[in-house]
């Protein structure tokens, strides 16, 4: 019986001494936090309301979670769809859905137009740090796409990002 016990031990000695550099690795990496996701939405909003637009915003971290989200009052509800699919496209790739769109058929048909659950339409842009560290991306649809990713950099810089 002393034996398991000490068996046990060692194992999970064991496991906190492996545990600890992971941990470390990603303590130094920015994260996308609530509380800046929360302020993007907030510049989206006032953004989207000065102009009339009515938005859907989704903002996803760069792990593919999904760390706020806002629909607008009478905004259409297919955009839902459209600004979670442009908010993972660029949190998952530190493009633009634009930029996406040009790679996949700017020069022909390429490979990345078959990716799944890629998206092309303007209103994905990826968030990143000051000095260039990919934080996640933001999905803004509910109007014309040039008007959506204005609105998306409109967010992103509320939070004083990218």
């Amino acid at each position: 019986m002393r034996a398991r016990y000490c068996l046990v031990a060692l194992c999970l000695a064991a496991l906190a001494l492996t545990a600890a550099p992971a941990a470390a690795q990603t303590a130094d990496r920015p994260t996308l936090t609530s509380g800046a996701a929360m302020t993007m939405i907030h510049g989206c909003l006032s953004k989207a309301a000065e102009e009339g637009w009515r938005m859907h915003i989704a903002i996803i971290d760069n792990h593919g979670n999904l760390r706020a989200y806002h629909r607008m009052d009478d905004a259409q509800l297919l955009s839902h769809d459209i600004a979670m699919a442009k908010a993972r496209s660029s949190a998952l790739s530190p493009r633009s859905t634009e930029e996406w769109g040009q790679f996949a058929f700017g020069n022909g048909v390429s490979p990345a137009a078959f990716v799944p659950g890629l998206n092309f339409f303007q209103g994905g842009l990826p968030i990143r740090t000051a000095d260039g560290q990919h934080l996640g991306g933001i999905g803004v649809s509910g109007d014309s796409g040039a008007n959506d990713a204005i609105c998306a950099q409109a967010g992103i810089e509320a939070a004083g990002l990218n």
